[in-house]
């Protein structure tokens, strides 16, 4: 049998293989628990969505956690999101109290980020969100082998819209080539003064705990506020 020779300027030679997206159940599509789950926020768990965590420790403000709502944008190339809806206000938080949606991420899973290295590669987080009306919440990535973290905020309207954050490499601190927890992904949807008194810190640092969620919103100031998200990516590079 004669061999097909292909001209090399027609093989990717640079770029991620297989599996871009570092999260998992991005679509919040699969929940094997329950659907949904009311009265939340007072606790750290996995209530519906697998591999995604609700984690609150909040006095009085509460949630009701919903997946796979069959709501999404067209562009987003899925059919459902996660919703978030606030069924009893706090419009004076706690200074410790707060409240965000996060994934977990085992080294394994990370080490195509090279973090801790002279090659140390960018990080892009992207999804589709929206809520009841305008809003700011942030995203933080926290990483849990060196307790350093980096912040960005974003905003939320009433219409479905696509963020991307791209945040800067890390020369410092390696991510742990195991199966432990090496990284949080997690999205600040309220906080006390003690995560938000401070500076948004917006580059790789040791952890201050002031300076990282400065500036979000209060998603427990009314209970007709709703957030919903979907199509989440986390990826190498400013892409």
């Amino acid at each position: 049998m004669a061999l097909t020779k292909v001209d090399t300027s027609m093989v990717e030679s640079s770029g991620a293989f297989g599996r871009r997206n570092i999260l998992i159940n991005g679509d919040y599509s699969i929940y094997q628990r329950t659907q949904q789950v009311t009265g939340l926020g007072g606790s750290e768990n996995y209530f519906t969505a697998d591999r995604w965590v609700l984690n609150g420790n909040l006095s009085s403000g509460r949630v009701t956690m919903t997946a796979g709502t069959e709501d999404a944008p067209a562009e987003s190339n899925v059919t459902t999101s996660l919703k978030l809806a606030c069924t009893t206000a706090d419009t004076s938080l706690g200074a410790g109290e707060a409240l965000t949606i996060q994934q977990r991420v085992e080294g394994y899973n990370l080490q195509q980020v090279k973090k801790g290295t002279s090659g140390a590669k960018q990080l892009t987080a992207s999804f589709w969100v929206k809520g009841n009306g305008s809003a700011t919440y942030v995203l933080e990535l926290y990483d849990a082998d060196n307790t350093r973290q980096v912040s960005k905020s974003f905003s939320v309207t009433s219409s479905w819209t696509k963020v991307e954050l791209t945040y800067p490499a890390d020369t410092t601190g390696a991510f742990g080539n195991d199966h432990n927890l090496s990284l949080y992904f997690q999205i600040y949807l309220a906080s006390g003064t003690n995560l938000t008194s401070g500076t948004l810190n917006q580059t790789w640092n040791s952890v201050t705990n002031a300076n990282r969620a400065v500036g979000v919103s209060n998603f427990f100031s009314s209970t007709s506020n709703e957030f919903y998200i979907t199509a989440v990516q986390l990826e190498v590079g400013d892409v």
